[in-house]
């Protein structure tokens, strides 16, 4: 794919970029400046890509782990040599600041090394079966084999290492991989797909489609020979696709709005107050795990409420492509219009602004609120901008309710020295991963990453990723000498 602005590009299928066909425009969230067309795959098409994934299954499955490993790794050596080639295609359809790019294109050489070395060591288990009279000379052996054709759709926010986060674990497990990339940002998705086409992946298992959502829909509930949807995305379409997709094995990994506790034993708050602000406001809040929610004890709450406004002064928002901006726009100018009015609705209904939220075209000043209540949509809902609230709390109790008190349960963090807390925090918050002495922001990628609640279903993360896209079968050997 040698992409020009303002040229057409092709879907990849069986190896091949199909450029004929309806063009959809990809547009820069920034200025709006036509960053490429891209070819828009037919219901067909995601028939005829079914049907190569089918028939490459038996290649995949039988390639040895040594080939698969080549395979990661080579990918994980393209994108280092790359990095330049893919951080700018972030930063021209996501409107991602280009460091934070830089380091999403790092993140993904990680998840492809990872997912090299989950490679070489999936492994099995033997398993004794004469533990009864009559059974002398019976052994067992379990094995994990690819579940089948993945179908993976993936989001705008991150469109090189969420795409990584499914195609890795799809390759080390021998899966055929689908994959639907963001409307917004096809390109970064489509020049993955050469690179691990290069890298020696068969041509048959792979096809990069960008597709309507009426026929992503369709594939995923009419296609019974696709056997796992790995979805990336807004809970509302990821639960909706859950009920479509029947028999099919589901991965769901959606919104969140993270709370940080921080307690008042906490050493450092000029520290805390810095990560905070970095963590609500970078990217312009566009990660399901940026901080939404923080609750500080009553004793510190206006000495760190002053510390983030300071900190949040000193945000740089505005052109992605400069080496200092923070926060770029948001992917669409109605995106930043709801945030607009979400804040203004809660503002109406009693909340403080305390700092931000101008708004210039897409791009919106950090916003700190606080006196927010339950019911407002900014504390409730997943704002998906740059917005963060600080409420005070007396004890400790009350903040873990608090944290509970969302239909969401991605990541929390909690900021405290006292090891009674964190066990207990632990033990009460309902959320798929604590995160203490940080924020909520905080992610490793070969670490399980999910939620619960309406945040997910399923565990991403290489070794888990990869298990939940193989399934485990059983030999049992008997009289065999």
């Amino acid at each position: 794919m040698k992409m020009r602005p303002g040229t057409q590009t092709g879907f990849l299928l069986c190896g091949k970029e199909w450029i004929d066909g309806e063009a959809l425009e990809v547009r820069s969230p920034w200025d709006q400046g036509l960053v490429g067309r891209v070819t828009i795959a037919t219901r067909a098409d995601a028939r005829q890509a079914v049907s190569h994934a089918v028939a490459s299954m038996r290649r995949t499955r039988a390639l040895p782990r040594w080939k698969r490993r080549e395979i990661l790794e080579d990918i994980a050596a393209a994108l280092i040599e790359q990095k330049d080639r893919f951080a700018q295609l972030i930063v021209a359809e996501a409107g991602k600041p280009l460091r934070l790019a830089r380091a999403e294109v790092d993140r993904a050489v990680l998840t492809f090394k990872t997912a090299a070395e989950e490679a070489a060591r999936m492994g099995g288990e033997s398993i004794p079966l004469d533990l009864t009279e009559g059974n002398e000379g019976r052994w067992g052996l379990v094995q994990r084999f690819p579940v089948g054709p993945v179908l993976a759709i993936t989001p705008f926010n991150f469109p090189l290492n969420l795409v990584a986060h499914k195609a890795a674990p799809a390759l080390a497990a021998g899966c055929p991989l689908i994959l639907k990339p963001a409307p917004q940002t096809p390109f970064t998705a489509l020049a993955l797909g050469e690179v691990i086409l290069k890298a020696g992946w068969p041509e048959e298992a792979l096809a990069v489609l960008p597709l309507s959502n009426a026929n992503t829909a369709w594939l995923a509930e009419k296609e019974d020979r696709i056997k796992l949807v790995s979805f990336t995305g807004s809970a509302k379409v990821g639960w909706e696709l859950k009920a479509r997709s029947g028999r099919k094995r589901v991965l769901l990994e959606l919104g969140g709005n993270a709370a940080l506790i921080v307690h008042g034993d906490w050493p450092d708050l000029d520290d805390a107050a810095e990560r905070t602000t970095h963590a609500a406001f970078g990217y312009a809040g566009q990660s399901c795990i940026s901080v939404q929610r923080v609750f500080v004890q009553k004793t510190i709450f206006q000495t760190f409420l002053w510390k983030v406004v300071e900190c949040a002064a000193k945000i740089v928002s505005g052109d992605p492509s400069l080496e200092a901006t923070d926060a770029g726009p948001l992917i669409r100018l109605s995106d930043a219009e709801r945030v607009e009015a979400w804040v203004k609705e809660a503002i109406d209904h009693g909340a403080k602004l305390i700092a931000g939220g101008e708004r210039h075209g897409s791009v919106i000043t950090p916003v700190i609120l606080t006196a927010t209540k339950p019911g407002m949509k900014v504390r409730d809902e997943e704002v998906f901008g740059p917005v963060v609230t600080i409420e005070p709390y007396e004890d400790f109790e009350e903040a873990l309710a608090e944290v509970n008190h969302s239909r969401y349960g991605l990541q929390a963090g909690l900021l405290t020295r006292d090891a009674g807390r964190i066990l207990t925090a632990y033990r009460e918050l309902e959320v798929g991963a604590l995160i203490v002495g940080d924020t909520p922001t905080w992610r490793l990628d070969p670490m399980p990453y999910g939620g619960v609640k309406d945040s997910g279903l399923g565990r991403e993360g290489l070794r888990s990723a990869i298990e939940e896209m193989t399934e485990p079968r059983m030999l049992v050997m008997a009289g065999i000498s």
